[in-house]
């Protein structure tokens, strides 16, 4: 059985962590879950009332934030590696810079310092140099760091697909399971999903037209 760590914290994006767990649980891992205070608040807001309930039933262990003595705390506790998505620039900055006030940093830090695979879905727009410089430190100390952007040229057809592909990307990133995500094989032919995307290309094109009175 693989131990799979998932963090998350209060960044937009909290479904994409969501959708992590539940393909985590239909894998057969053993996910460990830790979520940020700020990270209730956000699933409430931006997947519903009930997220957070779905959440905690989905995975396999539930962790509090401020439980520092649980086993992902320890390095002598063996995973396959941990995903924070997403990643505020809060969690990331503490990430890089070892300030482990929490067990979701603290676990990070963990798998840092064991040299295990670490995904940090950095979930913010734009970015100043701080941001940038704490994504570098990041990197340096052996993160990976993944904006959680859209593969476009897998033509999705809607927000879930966007969702899925960005989840399994990441789990793909630990190295531990066959892949899951969908894979690029070269050009496609034309397909539904290019005629939903040029119409959407073309709406948005119209409505910036109409805006500046053209």
């Amino acid at each position: 059985m693989i131990h799979v760590v998932v963090g998350i914290s209060g960044a937009s994006g909290a479904v994409i962590g969501l959708r992590i767990v539940e393909i985590l649980e239909s894998l057969g891992a053993e996910t460990h879950l830790v979520v940020s205070r700020a990270a209730e608040r956000t699933l409430a807001e931006e997947v519903g009332p009930r997220a957070f309930s779905r959440l905690r039933a989905s995975a396999r262990h539930w962790h509090g934030v401020d439980d520092i003595g649980a086993s992902i705390a320890s390095g002598s506790f063996p995973t396959g590696g941990m995903i924070v998505a997403p990643c505020s620039m809060r969690t990331l900055a503490a990430i890089a810079h070892c300030l482990a006030d929490n067990l979701l940093v603290r676990a990070a830090d963990v798998h840092l310092k064991e040299r295990r695979k670490l995904v940090l879905v950095a979930r913010e727009t734009p970015l100043h140099l701080g941001h940038l410089r704490a994504m570098t430190a990041a990197t340096e100390a052996g993160a990976i760091v993944m904006p959680p952007a859209p593969a476009f040229y897998l033509k999705p057809a809607s927000i879930d697909d966007v969702v899925h592909q960005i989840a399994r990307r990441a789990i793909d990133l630990l190295h531990v399971f066959e892949p899951v995500a969908a894979q690029w094989h070269g050009a496609l032919e034309h397909t539904e999903a290019d005629d939903v995307i040029e119409a959407l290309v073309s709406t948005t094109d119209q409505a910036i037209r109409m805006e500046r009175g053209q």
